[in-house]
């Protein structure tokens, strides 16, 4: 519930507030994708790795509004 909190304030608040709140749902994906890293394929660990890159993208990008 937490997450969808996190990114439903992200996506909808613009400026630096959204932008923290996208890093922290990136950090916690990211915290999740080094858990489970070594049981991944290389398919699992390329689309773990584009969604972080993705999300961080995104708050780079809110930032800026």
């Amino acid at each position: 519930m937490v997450l969808i909190a996190l990114m439903v304030t992200g996506l909808a608040v613009r400026g630096w507030a959204g932008a923290v709140a996208l890093c922290a749902v990136a950090a916690f994906l990211g915290w999740l994708a080094f858990l489970s890293w070594p049981a991944l394929t290389v398919r699992g660990r390329l689309g773990r790795a584009v969604a972080i890159a993705f999300l961080l993208g995104l708050a780079a990008f809110e930032a800026t509004r």
